[in-house]
């Protein structure tokens, strides 16, 4: 089995704790004397240790740092520093809180990291257009702290305290998903700097209607786009009243079918709040308690939040592997007991959690980073989940994004011609290919050019550089 799951781990696994990836000296003294001359000399760095930590997200992705780094306080300097790295064949990587979770930020190819946190203003707040205007560095909790006293909040919450803009690069979504949608519901438009230094406003400079028939969704095209086509440097988020009443429950169930079945009644059946402790009880759900008062909210919500270390506790001494995938509801109990039975077959310690109202859930595996046999194991298991959500109708990450590990799974979902219109896209929008290079993968375009399906550019060079 090793010697099958091999080549899909390559490039993928020196443990990040590990990593003693030296300078690479790819970047001469005068290009970086060039950064600070944008940013001032106490905003860019190139010591290792500043490097290897821009060199991961939460993944268990092998540690590859940039040869730099940078943080703009600007979007003037952004596009100064696009338009520095990109006249000089330098690769460009955005970074905002590091807490992505498929390798989305490793420097591949080195190259110059931008920082974009200390981009952190609340630029423009609209109450009466149920809109807020915010820079990279504003994260979902800071926002939602800033809004406290105005009657709106912003509901879209992965877990972590990630970054908006970089929520919206990702495409993120989470817990409220099912009542309030995801990043891609909730962006009203971006400001990007394209791979050159140019700046673009996707839905118009200051607009923020919520409906539009005017031409191509950039904004739709950048959500998502894990940072592949430009810098998102501001980003226009559509606000929600805060419900006047909110309560949290808990439950058990005596098996995972019962679980996802007690879900699956109550969307199905659009019924008022009063009448789930009738599906739950025909379920054989037990425990059932109500948390009316926010403090006793967050702390049932602070342990669907911690779930993580809950899991690594498990196996103490383990490190995590995450990965999600989606399906639809119908196909919900079906993936979640084959994904349980996977579990024990596989011979993982693991954990199965999500808001399954969406059809969304997430498995965090345990891991022995000594055991390289186990990891591969953990390999095959999250690629035979994505296949097997695939299968189901269901997509191969309803959050976690492609980066380095999804890559194969997003040829298999969206096929041929759509990874070639995705290709034609990134080689407009980004003709050298500088943009957080090797996601998606640059071998799948070289193996459908070989399989005479890619009908874009003959070669690799000719796709980056037309």
């Amino acid at each position: 089995m090793a010697s099958l799951l091999r080549p899909a781990t390559w490039g993928l696994f020196s443990w990040r704790g590990y990593c003693s990836r030296g300078t690479q000296g790819r970047l001469s003294a005068g290009f970086v004397e060039a950064l600070k001359a944008v940013v001032g000399s106490p905003h860019v760095s190139t010591a290792a240790v500043v490097r290897q930590q821009h060199g991961h997200d939460e993944s268990m992705h092998r540690c590859q740092p940039p040869d730099a780094v940078v943080w703009p306080q600007n979007v003037e300097q952004v596009s100064q520093l696009a338009a520095l790295c990109y006249g000089q064949g330098v690769p460009i990587i955005p970074f905002g809180t590091g807490s992505g979770l498929e390798g989305g930020v490793c420097a591949v190819q080195g190259g110059v990291c931008v920082n974009l946190t200390r981009m952190d203003r609340i630029l423009e707040l609209n109450p009466e257009d149920f809109s807020v205007v915010v820079e990279p560095g504003v994260t979902r909790k800071a926002l939602n702290t800033h809004l406290r006293d105005c009657g709106l909040w912003f509901p879209v919450d992965p877990g972590a305290d990630a970054s908006l803009c970089g929520m919206a690069a990702t495409g993120a979504s989470g817990t409220n998903s099912v009542r309030y949608g995801t990043m891609r519901d909730n962006v009203l438009n971006l400001e990007v700097v394209l791979p050159g230094g140019r700046q673009l406003h996707t839905a118009g400079r200051g607009r923020r209607f919520r409906k539009s028939a005017a031409g191509y969704n950039l904004t739709g095209l950048f959500v998502g786009s894990e940072g592949t086509l430009g810098l998102i440097t501001a980003v226009t988020l559509r606000l929600h009243p805060v419900p006047e009443a909110m309560v949290a429950a808990t439950c058990a169930f005596p098996t995972i079918q019962a679980a996802v079945d007690s879900t699956v009644h109550i969307l199905q059946a659009a019924v008022p709040v009063a009448r789930i402790e009738e599906i739950i009880r025909h379920n054989g759900g037990s425990h059932f308690s109500w948390a009316k008062e926010a403090e006793e909210r967050s702390r049932l919500w602070a342990a669907r939040h911690n779930a993580w270390y809950a899991s690594l506790a498990l196996r103490p001494g383990c490190k995590g592997y995450s990965t999600d995938v989606c399906v639809p509801i119908s196909r919900l109990p079906e993936i979640l007991v084959q994904t349980k039975e996977d579990l024990e077959a596989w011979r993982l310690t693991g954990t199965i959690v999500g808001h399954v109202g969406d059809g969304n859930f997430h498995c965090i595996l345990l891991v022995d980073p000594e055991d390289p046999e186990e990891f591969l194991r953990v390999q095959a298991f999250a690629e035979q989940l994505g296949r097997r959500a695939l299968a189901l109708h269901g997509t191969c990450t309803g959050e976690h994004g492609i980066g380095l590990g999804k890559r194969q799974l997003l040829l298999e979902e969206v096929g041929v011609v759509g990874m070639e219109t995705m290709q034609q896209l990134k080689v407009t929008l980004d003709p050298r290919g500088l943009m957080n290079p090797g996601k998606p993968e640059e071998g799948t375009v070289l193996r459908l050019q070989e399989e005479g399906h890619f009908q874009g550019p003959r070669t690799l060079s000719q796709l980056l550089c037309p």
